[in-house]
């Protein structure tokens, strides 16, 4: 065992241990460490760990191993370095962690009570700053899902999501007084309209600083797939220029400090396949505030296979929206659309962006529902402006589109972000998963699609995903390829091809068997 300073000190050097440990402070000491033995600290315990005048909670981890941390070293986790911002070698005291101050409050919740808004606000600031482990945070996300939020809960829980993070002020930055956004709630393959939507109302004069997510579960982002074309991460004073220069941007929001205890809680919905209706509007509705959004237009799609399964239930969750966003003084406006199947042929981030330029560039090949579908919205962000009289959106937003005046746009965009040197084009490893029968597409499933483009590699291998060939309604013969599967690497096609052939995510049938609601072919249901 490697000396070390006095037990009485509880002073050890820092090591950082490269583990993402996605969103939690993690520690690690080694068993025959004096620290460990005088203190009484056990596996799992929660510490406060000091240095350089920062002090961060975190979980602790007891190690045997010495390539792993001495008995002189406090290992920490890459999201624990990061917090503390010191240099490996540096001092760090440790010492046993008091129970988060809101711990009560999340027992009231487990047992299914309704809590007022100092007991959210204070549980929001005690995950913010870390003080929840793992266990707590499910605990909170379980027992939130469990006992549902009543609608003042929800509205306490999006104040308190915005009061723990940075808030942006693009009003004051650029001088725009309406700043415009759109948002999903996500669950379709391929929907890219947010990459048509920005420079076309960005054309039309309004400003729309789009800051989106990367891909967690899905098999590109709207980040993943404009990190295509451009640079993504951008320092926030960047950002602010780009948008004083162009009306808008396609950025990663990931640096921007928006809404903490949001990512943080979704650390943890993710993995146990919760996403709460009053989760959902709390997180969404708080990520567009901080951003600095003041009218929003929200898509909900609806489909057997969507987030949002019925007509009913979106119409539910419509009010819910309505109702939080009314209270915070966000104006929004809700689109249900058809969540049935994939938008655009593309799915994977380099497919999805030649969807996108194809729709820009007036391609006749271009996907003609993602077309449609982004016209819709950008009509409906377009009728914000006081100028523009209900019902008119639409023609204004084909016009800019056509008139080439987005393509334009979106060219001014990528250049001031940064415009990629080397075009990407999609994987060279092919397969082509065909029809088992003769028959009429009448359904596809969004999840399984998503799942074997990922496995293809995407988001993480670019050029990797699926081009879809068939829609619903369409007609195929035994043998017609359904789709095929790019990929870059041999084993990520042997994966994908291997799931596909199980269950490719198509149903053929009869033209009779296709849904009666939906046989207009309309890409929106109201």
């Amino acid at each position: 065992m490697s000396d070390c300073s006095s037990p009485a000190s509880q002073t050890l050097k820092i090591r950082r241990v490269g583990i993402d440990t996605w969103r939690e402070n993690v520690v690690y000491m080694h068993r025959d460490c004096p620290v460990v033995r005088a203190a009484g600290f056990q596996a799992l315990s929660k510490v406060e760990v000091h240095a350089n005048g920062q002090t961060i909670l975190a979980v602790l981890n007891v190690v045997s191993d010495e390539h792993i941390v001495k008995g002189c070293e406090l290992g920490v986790s890459e999201d624990a370095f990061a917090r503390l911002g010191v240099n490996d070698g540096h001092s760090a005291s440790v010492s046993h962690a008091e129970p988060p101050q809101s711990i009560a409050a999340l027992h009231r919740k487990i047992a299914g009570e309704r809590l007022s808004k100092e007991e959210i606000h204070a549980i929001i600031r005690d995950v913010a700053q870390a003080r929840y482990s793992k266990v707590e945070l499910a605990a909170f996300v379980v027992a939130t899902n469990q006992y549902e939020l009543d609608r003042e809960e929800i509205v306490h829980l999006t104040e308190a999501m915005i009061a723990v993070g940075r808030r942006l002020d693009w009003q004051r930055q650029v001088g725009h007084g309406v700043v415009v956004d759109k948002h999903c709630i996500g669950g379709i393959p391929g929907n890219r309209t947010s990459m048509l939507v920005v420079p076309i109302v960005a054309a039309h004069g309004m400003t729309c600083p789009k800051t989106s997510s990367r891909a967690i579960t899905s098999p590109s982002g709207t980040a993943d797939t404009m990190e295509v074309l451009a640079r993504v991460e951008l320092p926030f004073e960047r950002m602010v220029e780009i948008v004083r220069e162009t009306h808008a941007c396609l950025a990663w929001g990931g640096t921007a400090d928006l809404s903490p205890a949001d990512d943080i809680l979704i650390s943890v919905e993710r993995p146990l396949s919760i996403d709460s209706p009053g989760q959902m509007v709390a997180s969404i509705l708080s990520k567009k505030i901080a951003a600095g959004s003041t009218h929003l237009v929200l898509d909900i799609p609806v489909g057997p296979s969507a987030k949002v399964r019925s007509i009913a239930e979106a119409q539910r969750l419509k009010k819910l929206f309505e109702y939080v966003a009314k209270h915070l003084r966000l104006q929004l406006d809700v689109v249900l659309s058809d969540g049935r199947q994939p938008i655009g042929r593309g799915i994977g981030p380099v497919l999805e962006a030649r969807d996108v330029m194809q729709v820009l560039q007036g391609d006749p090949s271009a996907p003609q529902d993602l077309r449609q579908k982004a016209l819709r919205l950008a009509g409906r962000m377009i009728e914000f402006d006081p100028d523009v009289r209900g019902g008119e959106g639409f023609q204004i937003a084909r016009d800019i589109l056509d008139s080439g005046r987005a393509l334009a746009q979106m060219n001014a965009i990528i250049d001031a972000q940064g415009r990629r040197e080397q075009v990407l084009q999609p994987g060279q490893l092919q397969a082509e998963v065909c029809a088992a029968s003769d028959g009429v597409v009448i359904a596809t499933d969004n999840l399984r699609i998503a799942r074997i483009a990922r496995l293809a590699g995407a988001p993480q291998v670019p050029s990797a995903g699926l081009d879809l060939l068939k829609k619903l309604g369409d007609r195929v013969t035994q043998g017609e390829p359904l789709y095929r599967i790019h990929a870059q690497y041999e084993a990520d096609l042997r994966f994908a091809l291997a799931h596909a052939q199980k269950d490719s995510g198509y149903a053929l049938g009869s033209a009779q068997e296709l849904p009666r609601e939906f046989a207009s072919g309309s890409p929106f249901l109201f």
